[in-house]
C-alpha cells in the first residue's frame, strides 16, 4: 500500500539545511490514524482501507459509529477516510498508521487533498482571470464585466448560453488536490509532515496526504 494518512494543516514555517538555505514549508499534523476497516472484493467489490482520525467523545458520536470503532478495538473517531487500492493491503483492522511510512528527501513527493479557502462571490476577473474591457473612451461602468455570453446559439434560434460558460459566482470552498509537492521533513516523534509547495485550505483544515502518483 502506498503511504497515505489524514491530518490537519497547522501553518507555515521555514527550515534551514546545513548550507544555510532556507525553505518555506507548511506544517501538517498527520495521524496517527487507526485502520477501521479493510475492504475486500468478496464483500465490497474492491480493495481498500478505511482510516479513522482524531478521537471523538462517545456522546458526540452515534451508536453505529461506536460499534464500528469497537470492531477495530478503538473508540469512535471524528474523521473517516477511505483509500481505494489495486491490490490487497498489508494492513489489518486495528493497526495504527503514522508518518513513519513516508520517506523524506529531495525526490520524495506527495499529493495533498483538502477544501480550498472560500472567497465568497467573485467576478470573472478574480474568479477566472479575465482581462476585462478597455479603459478607453466609450466604456462606462463596465470595465470588469464578462462581455457577451450568448454567442453559442444557432442563427435564428434566439439567445443561448453554452454549458460550462465561465461566469461570476461562488469562488473557492471546493475539493482541491495539489500534486507533486516536495516532502521536506518527516517528524516521527511529533507526527508532523513539512511540505514545500501549495497546500489547500485554511489553518486547521482537514487534509489527505498520500505518496505522489506521478513523482517520488
Amino acid at each position: 500500500m502506498n503511504p497515505a494518512i489524514v491530518g490537519r494543516k497547522i501553518g507555515m514555517t521555514r527550515v534551514c539545511d546545513a548550507d544555510g538555505n532556507v525553505t518555506p514549508v507548511t506544517v501538517v499534523q498527520a495521524g496517527p490514524c487507526t485502520v477501521m476497516q479493510v475492504r475486500t472484493p468478496e464483500r465490497d467489490g474492491y480493495h481498500g482501507v478505511q482510516l479513522g482520525f482524531e478521537d471523538a467523545k462517545p456522546h458526540r458520536s452515534t451508536k453505529a459509529l461506536i460499534g464500528h470503532a469497537a470492531a477495530a478495538g478503538t473508540g469512535p473517531k471524528r474523521v473517516h477516510r477511505e483509500i481505494r487500492l489495486g491490490e490487497s493491503p498489508d494492513l489489518k483492522v486495528g493497526e495504527v498508521v503514522t508518518v513513519a511510512q513516508f520517506e523524506e528527501g529531495p525526490v520524495s513527493y506527495v499529493d495533498v487533498t483538502g477544501i480550498s479557502k472560500g472567497c465568497g462571490f467573485a467576478g470573472v476577473m478574480k474568479r477566472h482571470g479575465f482581462g476585462g474591457k478597455g479603459a478607453s473612451h466609450g466604456t462606462e461602468r463596465k470595465h470588469r464585466s464578462p462581455g457577451s455570453i450568448g454567442g453559442a446559439a444557432s442563427l435564428g434560434e434566439g439567445r443561448g448560453v453554452k454549458k460550462g460558460k465561465r461566469m461570476p459566482g461562488h469562488m473557492g470552498n471546493v475539493r482541491v488536490t495539489t500534486r507533486n509537492q516536495r516532502l521536506v521533513t518527516v517528524d516521527r516523534e511529533n507526527n508532523l509532515l513539512l511540505i514545500k509547495g501549495s497546500v489547500p485550505g485554511s489553518n486547521g483544515g482537514l487534509l489527505f496526504v498520500r505518496q505522489a502518483k506521478c513523482k517520488g
